[in-house]
């Protein structure tokens, strides 16, 4: 073996050693910075996790919309008695999450899960829904009633919260009880043309 790089060593020129340290060098810093990204990444979400969870979120939203309504009479299984803590925005908030798992930060998928409750997008389904295990009636049909009953800038604003509170950086750039359009450059989220049953959504 020894011989070998003896025999190559003399070949290999000062500028070839050099670009072959530089090379060895790239790699590791690049295996470094990678565990680096990969710890970073995953560092994110348990940190986010215990800034809220999707538990406590329904009461930070009626504490800044009062008006919605609570749909929280219906009779629990284990106790018999009202489910007070089991509201229309709690079910809401777990059917959009572990339902249906769309993302808690966009707009765009707020506004699916409401075009749900709307009957404009996909359809809903008694057995799965939120509150079916654990209440003596299925609060699917009350629930899809009450949204239908909010008024366009009720449900925009309703969506604004949830973002808002899901992803803070976001409280910034609108307000959810703004009127204003936003600009065709402000939208990042690019959104299908709606047709027929869409159309309860604006």
């Amino acid at each position: 073996m020894s011989k070998n790089l003896s025999f190559i060593q003399p070949l290999l020129k000062p500028w070839q050693t050099l670009t072959a340290l530089m090379v060895v060098g790239v790699i590791i810093l690049g295996s470094e910075a990678g565990k680096s990204i990969h710890t970073s990444l995953f560092s994110i979400q348990p940190a986010y996790a215990q800034r809220i969870t999707p538990s406590d979120v329904w009461q930070l939203v009626y504490q800044q919309l009062p008006d919605l309504p609570r749909e929280n009479k219906y009779i629990s299984k284990e106790n018999g008695k009202v489910a007070e803590n089991n509201t229309l925005v709690n079910r809401l908030i777990r059917y959009h999450i572990y339902t249906k798992g769309r993302a808690p930060i966009y707009r765009f998928d707020w506004k699916l899960t409401l075009a749900d409750y709307l009957g404009a997008n996909e359809i809903m389904y008694d057995t799965p829904y939120p509150g079916n295990d654990t209440l003596r009636e299925n609060p699917i049909e009350g629930d899809r009633k009450a949204i239908t009953r909010l008024t366009r800038s009720q449900r925009d604003a309703l969506v604004q919260v949830l973002v808002n509170i899901f992803n803070p950086t976001t409280q910034n750039t609108q307000s959810p009880n703004s009127n204003s359009a936003p600009s065709p450059n402000t939208s990042t989220t690019p959104q299908p043309p709606q047709r027929g049953g869409a159309e309860l959504l604006k």
